[in-house]
């Protein structure tokens, strides 16, 4: 890191700190106007954008072509949030006459933006996780300025997201420190920026390392801020008997998809699934190494994911009492998939083997009761989906089952896989350690602007006060 590199990343936060006292004031009308203005953007260069990602990334153009549309999709969201008011909302207590506690003064509670919100780029969404992606969107849409550190693994492409970004901005008319961003790649730029004083919270999406660094740096600052960081998960699958025997070939094929979805490079890719022994789990097991050795996976974003990702396989690899299921077939462009199997006493046992492994494998936990499923999935962790299948009975080992599964989970599934995330109010995107740093809010879903968002109470607040905290 160079001197200069620092002064760039001042310069950043300074342009920020200068626009945050008009952008905090903003209105609804110019915040979604802003918000549409970059999804406008965005659609319409769309081609020239996907075709820049995927020669950075090897994403392929389908899956990018659904990133971009799902990256407009949530700005248009949050616009109409912004339009429906609930960054404005507030909370009034009329006065009441008399002494305490009947008697009370005037309190209305509102809610002010943090400030300017340092947002790291995510390497494994290059449109819905960076330059323009949630965090961003909802940072704005609650009225905080917003820098930008660009992802390394895709350089070109964040550039040119900003430049698109920076003119909606100067056509709109609005300060240009509103959007910002910086592109230093090393550890000691993100340490920079993250302990900056203008800087007032802090959007992490990566590796558990990295976030955990820079949660601590934001923690050790004079005056310690927000850090909102999702820092990885091994999304636990329990499928009990009674599902797999109705439909172990197609469940198979599905939950093989997931794992290799996106090179396995997905934060909520399953990388652990808890059976009973039975032998519908059995079938099961077979079933999904035939649907997942064969699978051709493209290359991983960089080479130093890819390094990790072989690193931790082979150190699961060489666990006591794993068992590899299938002989990896020659890689392609990117690894082959990867299919491990241990006991449920063992995987208890050896808490290594709960490492996430980032990337197209998982492995296969094997109990001998559902109440030793149930303490292979507590010994988890805080993980950001957990998915139960076969649950449908009220039964107390279901009760169990579900409620372990609420405990370590910010999000659990009764169905389906847990790739792909939703973007609607109901979602919930983080949990316990190591999930996220704040497992009380959200990284997807509109209720993300609620991290950005300080709630403040005025007591017998004069009416001019109170009329500029409308939208």
């Amino acid at each position: 890191m160079t001197i200069s590199d620092f002064a760039l990343i001042d310069r950043a936060v300074a342009e920020a700190a200068e626009a945050r006292p008009i952008w905090a004031q903003s209105g609804a009308t110019v915040r979604s106007q802003l918000l549409r203005g970059l999804a406008d953007v965005l659609e319409a260069n769309a081609d020239e954008l996907i075709g820049l990602a995927d020669r950075e990334t090897g994403l392929g153009e389908a899956r990018l072509k659904g990133e971009i549309a799902r990256t407009a999709y949530q700005l248009r969201g949050f616009a109409s949030e912004v339009d429906a008011g609930v960054p404005f909302r507030r909370i009034d207590d009329a006065a009441v006459e008399g002494l305490p506690p009947a008697g009370r003064p005037r309190l209305t509670r509102v809610r002010v933006p943090l400030g300017p919100v340092a947002m790291f780029s995510a390497s494994n969404f290059p449109f819905a996780f960076s330059v323009l992606g949630g965090d961003t969107a909802s940072a704005l849409a609650a009225g905080c300025p917003v820098v930008v550190k660009a992802h390394s693994g895709h350089p070109q492409l964040s550039r040119a997201v900003f430049d698109l970004a920076r003119g909606v901005i100067a056509r709109q008319q609005l300060p240009a420190g509103v959007l910002t961003m910086v592109e230093s790649a090393s550890r000691a730029g993100g340490g920079h920026l993250v302990q900056h004083p203008d800087i007032a919270a802090v959007a992490f999406t990566g590796s558990y390392q990295g976030g955990k660094a820079l949660w601590k740096l934001a923690n050790e600052r004079r005056h310690p801020i927000p850090f909102f960081g999702e820092l990885g998960s091994v999304n636990p699958l329990v499928a009990l008997p009674n599902a797999l025997a109705k439909d172990p070939d197609g469940l198979a094929k599905a939950l093989a998809g997931s794992i290799t979805l996106g090179c396995g490079q997905f934060c909520t890719s399953p990388g652990v699934i808890v059976l009973l022994d039975d032998p519908a789990s059995d079938r099961f097991v077979a079933s999904l190494g035939t649907a997942l050795k064969p699978i051709q996976t493209h290359r991983m974003l960089t080479d130093g994911i890819r390094s990790g990702f072989e690193k931790a396989a082979a150190a699961i690899a060489r666990a006591n009492d794993v068992q590899a299921l299938f002989e990896p077939a020659v890689d392609g462009a990117g690894p082959a998939p990867q299919l491990f199997q241990v006991s449920a006493e063992r995987f208890i046992a050896d808490e290594r083997l709960r490492d996430e492994m980032f990337g197209p494998a998982a492995i296969v936990v094997r109990a001998r009761s559902l109440n030793e499923a149930t303490e292979a999935l507590a010994a988890i962790g805080g993980t950001l989906t957990a998915t139960l299948w076969g649950v449908e009975e009220p039964n107390e080992a279901n009760r169990a089952l579900v409620r372990v599964a609420e405990t370590i989970a910010g999000r659990v599934l009764f169905a389906g896989v847990p790739t792909g995330v939703a973007v609607t109010h109901a979602q919930h995107h983080g949990g316990p350690w190591p999930a996220s740093t704040a497992p009380s809010t959200t990284s997807v879903g509109y209720a993300a602007l609620e991290r950005f968002l300080r709630p403040v109470a005025l007591q017998d607040a004069p009416a001019w006060v109170l009329e500029g905290k409308q939208g």
